[in-house]
């Protein structure tokens, strides 16, 4: 029987895809007391699984339960590398997208903690090269996307320049004027993260990876997270996808993200997250006033909720039949070839990791890690 080559692409395509989710892969580790979730708990993480990835043909997915600051599930769905059959691994290294942000946030109130940063003073004290606004911006704004500093515009997200440094990165927007007076609306800014990249290493003397693997990977136990650096080898990382016309998994396209690492910039694992919000629940990284401080919703000086506090969305609402999370201290990511999501119920002393390596799914995964969620927790 003879193909054309259009065939020959799609049958490739379907032959991938079946072998995924016909016959997926998964690991499984556990770690000490409370014991793993019984074999109805698990089977429904692996239902909500795989409803995801077949419905949005994700190649690969990782995802890590905690409970009572104990990884008790880590499991790896799927192809981490289509081409090769490589499958997931609790440590397949992924994009985290703007999950990097939590992260970045923590490293900032660090400083706050030791006296090093006034959260409400303008940025030029620490940055005195990004050019006076018409009105001040401050970190607290930076932090809970009020500042008013603009988001992508154009083919930004598409960059794959290789930026020297986060101040030469800082030339991409920091002429522009503000969207806003600082405060009055919150307006979603991943450059605004990358800012308080250069404030960390203003104020710190080290590079912003340096202060990352000093103060939050190293006490957190975190070993195999890395900044996405496109030509460096790193164990583990999986290839990332997107989906075209008719739904056709295809390789990303190249990006680089030297312009917006404290934002989007960083990789890293289910395992490697989950130790990160481990210590921030059991007070390693900063304590628990300042987790307070984090967790608490900031307003516009309108009055108007943001559902935001510094760093972290606050609260998963009960739309299109979600569970009504009120208590979750959040945060997704969505990036080429990668969507992402963690997220903590701190009154359940309770914590979710999912890594996905296909992009533009923030609704599905949201949808994914809300329903995982709100069942471990109520059964």
């Amino acid at each position: 029987m003879n193909h054309t080559s259009a065939d020959k692409k799609l049958f490739i395509n379907t032959g991938l895809l079946f072998y995924i989710f016909a016959s997926f892969f998964f690991s499984l580790k556990t770690y000490g007391q409370p014991q793993l979730p019984g074999k109805k708990e698990t089977a429904f993480i692996d239902s909500i699984v795989t409803d995801y990835m077949t419905r949005n043909k994700v190649p690969g997915v990782s995802v890590a339960v905690v409970k009572s600051q104990h990884i008790v599930i880590e499991k790896g769905y799927g192809m981490a590398n289509l081409e090769h059959f490589v499958p997931v691994t609790p440590s397949t290294v992924f994009r985290l997208a703007s999950v990097s942000k939590p992260i970045t946030a923590v490293a900032v109130m660090q400083l706050v903690e030791k006296g090093k940063l006034a959260l409400d003073s303008p940025i030029q004290k620490y940055v005195p090269s990004f050019p006076l606004k018409r009105f001040p911006v401050t970190t607290r704004q930076l932090l809970s996307h009020l500042s008013g500093i603009r988001h992508y515009k154009g083919d930004e997200f598409s960059l794959n320049k290789r930026y020297k440094s986060l101040t030469e990165a800082l030339d991409i927007f920091k002429a522009d004027t503000l969207l806003h007076k600082p405060g009055d609306e919150q307006t979603y800014s991943t450059y605004g993260y990358t800012v308080l990249g250069v404030i960390i290493e203003s104020i710190s003397g080290l590079s912003f990876m340096d202060y990352l693997k000093q103060n939050i990977f190293l006490p957190a136990g975190m070993t195999q997270t890395y900044q996405d650096d496109p030509l460096q080898l790193i164990p583990g990382r999986s290839s990332n996808y997107d989906t075209i016309m008719r739904g056709i998994v295809r390789n990303s396209a190249f990006v680089n993200t030297s312009y917006k690492i404290p934002g989007g910039g960083l990789l890293s694992t289910v395992g490697d997250m989950s130790k990160f919000l481990i210590a921030l629940q059991n007070g390693k990284l900063i304590n628990l006033k300042t987790w307070q401080l984090m967790t608490t919703e900031v307003k516009t000086s309108k009055g108007t909720p943001t559902h935001y506090g510094l760093g972290w969305i606050l609260g998963i609402p009960p739309f299109e039949g979600l569970p009504h999370l009120p208590n979750a201290v959040w945060h997704g990511g969505v990036q080429q070839g990668s969507t992402t999501a963690i997220l903590i119920l701190p009154d359940k002393n309770f914590a979710v990791v999912i890594l996905s390596n296909l992009g533009e799914l923030g609704n599905d995964i949201t949808s994914a890690i809300a329903r995982i969620t709100s069942y471990l927790t109520s059964n």
